[in-house]
């Protein structure tokens, strides 16, 4: 297990960027005057000790050399221990809609992109709280099962689209069902289960599992993304935009915000609707919900004794530098002779 201190200076590899491309240029630059100057073989006789290849070699290893640095000032850090820790918080699992309907652009980006948003503002928010998600359309499917690595769950997050599930609709009650599963029997935390949805297509006994739920300690919320005057379904392809989404009749499909299903899941898992659009006053509603919750002791395993890197990528990168000094940009001898690329029967 590694972690990253500074990840904010690999915008430094912008700079090594610029250096390789300047170098292009004053290269293509000077061919161009020497051609200007004299015939290019017959400059390569007057000057016959000048290497081609030493010049692109050195302007290599001193992007090496400053890549090690900047890797250095990274500071990788690398963890050598696997422990048992006890911390403090409630289980969060996160209920993703995933359909096509969630594609539409009654918010902006869209409710899928909106509903994304909101989550992963959600899990900022957190301290050791575990967190679980799942993401649901004809099928329910766990993304990411319950854990403390907050920027994995924010990294399985971005990678949600309607792709990633086999068949269309909302199995919402596959979802809520799924959401028992994820909760550890043998650690009694508070448990929340939030459905970011546009309600949409929601089947009728949807409020029924929630209350089921509710036995096991679940109390299921819902946060609502979408408008009540509603958008029309965008159809894709690589990118690009090629119509919207047509019924039997060959009318465009409208899409709308289900507030009374969402309402009704939520009363019945005694939780409550948030309206999600207004991002964050969602996110405060959950995050003072959480603060007010009480905490339970459980037990997880993490790495730890993460000891710091720093000086392998600082030799490494004054070892290039010091190589690039002793480089000239004249032929050495062994390496001629060597004739590597059949240099000199290409003389003759």
């Amino acid at each position: 297990m590694y972690q990253l201190e500074e990840p904010k200076y690999f915008y430094f590899f912008i700079a090594i960027a610029i250096l390789i491309v300047m170098y292009m240029l004053v290269a293509l630059w000077k061919l161009k005057k020497q051609s200007e100057f004299a015939d290019l073989t017959l400059l390569h006789k007057l000057s016959p000790e000048k290497s081609k290849f030493k010049p692109i070699f050195k302007i290599i290893v001193v992007a090496l050399g400053l890549s090690m640095l900047i890797f250095a000032l990274v500071n990788p850090k690398m963890g050598t221990k696997l422990k048992t820790i006890k911390r403090q918080g409630v289980d969060i699992v996160f209920a993703l809609d995933v359909s096509k309907s969630m594609l539409a652009e009654d918010i902006a980006p869209n409710r899928l992109e909106k509903a994304k948003q909101i989550i992963s503002k959600i899990v900022d928010k957190l301290g050791s709280d575990r967190v679980g998600i799942i993401i649901y359309a004809g099928n329910a499917y766990p993304l990411l099962p319950i854990t403390t690595d907050h920027g994995a769950a924010k990294m399985f997050l971005q990678n949600a689209n309607p792709d990633m599930v086999s068949s269309q609709g909302t199995a919402i009650n596959e979802a809520l069902k799924l959401a028992k599963t994820f909760f550890d029997d043998d650690t009694q935390t508070n448990r929340f289960l939030f459905i970011i949805s546009d309600g949409e297509d929601h089947e009728e006994n949807s409020s029924d599992i929630a209350k089921e739920i509710l036995n096991e300690g679940i109390r299921t919320f819902t946060i609502g993304v979408g408008t009540n005057k509603g958008a029309p379904i965008p159809i894709k392809r690589n990118g690009k935009f090629i119509g919207y989404k047509k019924d039997n009749k060959d009318e465009v499909v409208i899409t709308k915000l289900n507030v009374e299903t969402l309402k009704g899941i939520a009363e019945n898992g005694k939780g409550k609707y948030v309206y999600g659009n207004r991002t964050s006053k969602a996110i405060d509603y959950v995050e003072n919900l959480l603060l007010k919750a009480d905490k339970k002791e459980f037990e997880t395993k993490q790495f730890s004794d993460f000891k710091d890197q720093f000086q392998w990528f600082i030799g490494f990168g004054l070892l290039f530098l010091i190589i690039d000094v002793f480089l000239l940009n004249k032929k050495t001898k062994w390496v001629e002779n060597l004739n590597l690329f059949n240099e000199k029967r290409r003389e003759l």
